[in-house]
């Protein structure tokens, strides 16, 4: 597929690659037994699901600069500075460049995430211990690579703003890739990589309503990811019941480790960065503010079910999810039971109150918090 790359990514101080050493045992099953029949229909409906990046209106215009125009002569702007109380009153101009670099920011980070699904999911391939893993792996992988070719055509041909891969996000990728141990690649990209892309893009979808490829475009790609999370959750059921205390206690390690990297460090100082705001200034103000106090909820909300269901909540995981903040989403359907994942209530009344009446939501803020 030929388009134009009006803004070509930009690299992230390592250069243009990135190489990861990873040592795997690669496992061929010579039985082809296929008794898992609930990944078998998982991987039909795969196929009978799966979609061309072609089939989507790439002459769609969008004009994101336009879009926070209209928003701000709705009256938009005067939230953010009356109710949200920025560091600083923000002028129109500096509303749409912080609205641009966010949105971007964000997209950036699906992009370099799908290429490490892309990835670990060609490693589960090798290292997945029955066929019929196997055969659904190999057709996410497929899944992952069409991802990434329509997030890159989005940023570089439409948008024309894009972000470096961010430190934390490499940092997390890389503890997947070199991992020996083939559960813990699952663990990491099927369960909690992708449990929490899924969620993220529930949220672009909510924020940027007015934007007709992006909606199209994530819609796929959620109906795609919402059956990659399943498929970890049933490649994984039962794995845990029998491991020696010492295993477990690995997995919870590494859950607490990738939770807390996932929850406290994917910050969006490189926005701040690249606008010349002091970012010691301006992240702590965005990290209260109750949008990004409910994406961050929101984000775990399928992480959370999933891994109770996989046996994963042990007391040690409570306890550090009880301090995250995130413990009551135990109680939510997981990824099998229901696949789709929906913004907190109290955020999707502040951001339709908000989008309705154009910053009429004074007592909104106190309900979301």
């Amino acid at each position: 597929m030929k388009y134009e790359q009006r803004n070509p990514l930009p690299m992230p101080d390592s250069g243009p690659y990135h190489a990861v050493k990873g040592t795997i045992e690669t496992i061929f099953d010579w039985e082809y037994a296929l008794k898992k029949q609930n990944l078998m229909a998982l991987y039909e409906k795969g196929k009978e699901l799966s979609w061309n990046a072609k089939d989507l209106d790439w002459s769609t215009e969008v004009d994101i600069e336009k879009m926070m125009k209209d928003r701000q002569a709705m009256g938009m702007g005067g939230m953010l500075n009356n109710v949200l109380n920025p560091p600083k009153t923000l002028d129109d101009k500096e509303l749409i460049e912080l609205n641009l670099n966010m949105n971007s920011f964000m997209l950036s980070q699906f992009l370099h995430g799908e290429q490490g699904a892309l990835v670990a999911t060609a490693k589960i391939v090798q290292a997945a211990p029955n066929a019929e893993a196997k055969f659904y792996a190999a057709n996410q992988v497929a899944d992952e690579a069409r991802h990434v070719e329509v997030y890159h055509r989005y940023l570089t041909e439409k948008l024309g703003i894009s972000y470096e891969v961010h430190p934390a996000l490499r940092s997390l990728l890389d503890d997947i890739m070199t991992d020996t141990r083939w559960d813990m690649t699952y663990l990491g990209m099927q369960i909690m990589v992708e449990g929490l892309a899924l969620a993220a893009f529930g949220m672009q979808k909510l924020m940027m309503q007015d934007e007709p490829l992006i909606q199209d475009l994530t819609t796929r790609i959620m109906g795609d990811e919402s059956r990659h999370v399943a498929f970890g959750v049933l490649s994984l059921e039962g794995l845990y019941d029998d491991m020696t205390e010492s295993e477990l206690r690995e997995r919870e390690d590494f859950i607490i480790e990738a939770t807390h990297l996932m929850r406290e460090r994917l910050l969006m100082h490189q926005v701040f960065d690249r606008m010349g705001w002091d970012k010691k200034v301006w992240i702590p103000w965005m990290d209260t503010t109750p949008f990004m106090q409910g994406f961050r909820q929101m984000l775990f909300s399928k992480i959370v079910p999933n891994l109770k269901r996989l046996g994963l909540l042990t007391p040690r995981v409570r306890e550090a999810y009880a301090k995250f903040g995130i413990l009551q989403y135990e109680h939510l359907k997981d990824s099998v039971e229901d696949p789709d994942v929906a913004p907190p209530e109290e955020l999707v009344k502040l951001l339709m109150q908000f989008m309705a009446d154009g910053g009429n939501a004074a007592a909104a803020p106190t309900a979301a918090s």
